[in-house]
């Protein structure tokens, strides 16, 4: 069974004078992702873990989480993809085992060293370079995303289908306001960007 693992670490999370206030967010962004509490965990603090069994919508639960944690002044992400096999299912994410999980894990590994804050693994080389030099340009928009953009794109996705005067009513704002938000957080290349990913990674299966 071919399984997706997210797994990540919140960068100056020690800037923080409340942790309380960002594990919140963390655990609603998680549970947003995959209900189930046996899929995640937090772990050492600021790091954490998440199984997303329909590994075409990984990039799109890094993109919610992302956007969710920099809603926080100050603070960023960096997330990990990996897609493979799952060869035991433990009764927690930390005790399941497989290609996704180590892929996952030491790929985050990479990111630290390289600096860079989002990046997939699977067991094809060429699929990985070219979803990777994709992350790379979203990256520019994503990591440069304000505390607004970030809210803009955390609701939008929450709420595919409500139209921006929708969206406006629920954070005090108007239809232009969040038209404007939207385009400075480039919404809608992430969203094709999204599309693009689900279509590519579907030829794994």
């Amino acid at each position: 069974m071919i399984t997706s693992v997210i797994t990540g670490d919140i960068i100056k999370s020690r800037t923080q004078t409340n942790p309380d206030t960002w594990i919140s967010i963390l655990k609603h962004a998680l549970s947003y992702c995959n209900p189930d509490k046996k899929y995640w965990a937090i772990y050492r603090g600021d790091s954490f873990q998440i199984e997303i069994k329909d590994f075409t919508k990984s990039f799109e639960a890094a993109v919610y989480i992302k956007a969710c944690i920099k809603s926080i002044r100050g603070l960023d992400v960096r997330l990990s993809i990996g897609v493979g096999k799952k060869t035991y299912e433990g009764k927690q994410v930390s005790e399941s085992n497989g290609e996704a999980f180590v892929f996952s894990g030491e790929t985050l590994e990479m990111l630290k060293k390289e600096k860079q804050n989002l990046r997939i693994k699977t067991n094809y080389t060429e699929l990985d370079n070219e979803l990777n030099l994709y992350f790379r340009l979203a990256l520019i928009a994503m990591d440069n995303w304000t505390v607004n953009s970030a809210e803009i794109v955390k609701l939008s996705l929450e709420n595919p289908n409500a139209l921006q005067s929708e969206l406006g009513k629920r954070i005090g704002i108007k239809q232009n306001a969040v038209s404007m938000r939207q385009k400075r957080a480039h919404l809608d290349e992430i969203i094709s960007l999204n599309y693009l990913f689900k279509e590519k990674i579907a030829t794994l299966v």
